[in-house]
């Protein structure tokens, strides 16, 4: 077990809050296979599968009463392909028991219609305590009320080289933003690696200034703490 700040747990590329027996799982993109193949590159649509079997996997680790999925549930931005909806329903109809909660990103827009006729209500954030959980690609003034802030939409990662070998890793990255603690989460679907940190090249405005004291976390075989980004570049 790692817990990246005291009561919020690291499992795997997911975060639990363990108070509110809370899981958070952040960048789906559901559908992305179908949006792969309209490019030309041929994959087989398999992602749905290792994802709600590594979402079942983690529910069996830990009491979990709530899931909040943080933004860009889907993958395309501008349409909604038929891949997509098939698993967002699939995978909104696979939990019973469970509370779900919605929050949309940039690439969930387009959806929030279709989403409010069959009963499901995205938020722009969502607070636990001291904590907001909200996607990241905006910042609305209810953070500057709170102590912890998790954000996705960056999907960090990072690329280690050893001689002429280099291999790139998803990471937790946690620092300061506004004297706050600021906790940027990967994505959870494996064809999405994400953002080299040490190219410090963002798209959040929560991360668009210095990050090199933020602390980076590795998800491998087990979660790694690597120190701060200043002592990696």
């Amino acid at each position: 077990m790692v817990e990246i700040l005291k009561g919020i747990e690291i499992l795997d590329l997911s975060l639990y809050l363990k108070k509110y027996k809370t899981l958070i799982i952040s960048d789906l993109h559901l559908g992305i296979e179908d949006s792969l193949i309209d490019q030309g590159i041929l994959i087989p649509k398999n992602q749905f599968k290792i994802i709600k079997n590594k979402i079942d996997s983690l529910i069996q680790t830990r009491i979990v009463k709530t899931i909040v999925l943080n933004g860009d549930i889907k993958h395309e931005l501008s349409r909604i392909n038929k891949q997509e909806w098939e698993d967002i329903d699939l995978l909104l109809n696979s939990f019973n028991k469970l509370k779900i909660v919605l929050i949309f990103g940039n690439h969930d827009i387009i959806m929030m219609n279709i989403l409010k006729n069959k009963g499901y209500y995205a938020k722009k954030f969502i607070e636990f305590g001291d904590i907001v959980i909200l996607h990241g690609d905006i910042i609305p003034i209810e953070v500057y009320n709170k102590k912890v802030i998790i954000i996705g939409h960056e999907h960090p990662s990072i690329i280690l080289t050893e001689g002429a070998k280099s291999e790139k890793f998803k990471c937790f990255i946690k620092g300061k933003w506004k004297e706050k603690t600021l906790i940027v989460m990967p994505s959870f679907n494996p064809l999405t690696e994400g953002t080299n940190v040490l190219n410090f090249k963002f798209l959040s405005p929560f991360i668009k200034s210095d990050i090199k004291n933020f602390n980076v976390y590795i998800v491998g075989d087990k979660i790694y703490n690597f120190g701060k980004i200043k002592n990696l570049a």
